[in-house]
């Protein structure tokens, strides 16, 4: 797909991986309206920010109708990255953690992706990319509740893709290893080191992903840093 001038979705976007794709996807010529909790202050002629809380379906519903106005389009990227991790043994985890983490990294994929669909179904055009993690690919004590979320969100890509690849629209799932963003800031265990990867690597591959031919799809990615922790 040629996405120059084509208008993006980023969720989580104020930080990390997310910031880093809104500043790849405006150098190469998209429109980005940027998804975060937290305000941004970030400006470009081709960039708006908005408050959007992933967890939250009204939340959801409110910017995304915003989003199309002010751009006078609709999207036909969706990076759908905001996400969180807490650590604990399962019988420690706080119950209310269990929900934030499936809230944010598997409810706010559904409001997000449910409404993007449609016009990219009906445009026969359309690229939507999760952030998952290696940790939905493998099992990592401690870290289960978040394993699950994760596990959930490649399940969801898997048949997601299948069900809309006839309709033109892709749907492609990454899992990166460890990065070196404030995610570790709640995972105690893991101390952050420059062996891991930045986020402006993930950026790249999303970008990557998105100039694919049109008959072209990356269906799952797994990236991790060479060296590992070191």
């Amino acid at each position: 797909m040629d996405i120059k001038g084509q208008l993006a979705i980023v969720t989580g976007a104020s930080k990390g991986i997310g910031l880093a794709t809104v500043n790849a996807l405006l150098s190469v010529g998209c429109r980005v309206a940027a998804w975060s909790r937290t305000p941004m202050t970030l400006t470009h002629v081709h960039f708006k920010s908005y408050s959007v809380d992933v967890r939250s379906h009204s939340s959801v519903e409110k910017a995304f109708k915003a989003t199309c106005s002010d751009f006078e389009a609709t999207p036909s990227i969706l990076i759908n990255n905001a996400g969180l991790g807490f650590e604990a043994p399962l019988e420690e985890l706080p119950v209310e953690r269990w929900h934030t983490m499936f809230q944010t990294n598997v409810d706010g994929i559904f409001y997000c992706t449910r409404l993007a669909l449609p016009s990219m179904k009906k445009e026969g055009k359309g690229h939507i990319i999760n952030i998952s993690s290696v940790a939905g690919m493998t099992g990592i004590p401690g870290m289960t509740g978040y394993c699950a979320t994760k596990y959930a969100v490649r399940g969801l890509s898997q048949a997601l893709f299948k069900e809309v690849r006839k309709f033109g629209v892709k749907v492609t799932c990454i899992y990166p290893g460890s990065v070196q963003t404030n995610f570790f800031d709640e995972i105690p265990s893991v101390e952050v080191s420059d062996q891991m990867m930045q986020p402006e690597d993930i950026a790249s591959t999303i970008v990557h992903c998105l100039n694919s031919p049109d008959n072209y799809h990356h269906v799952d990615i797994e990236v991790r840093p060479l060296k590992g922790r070191g």
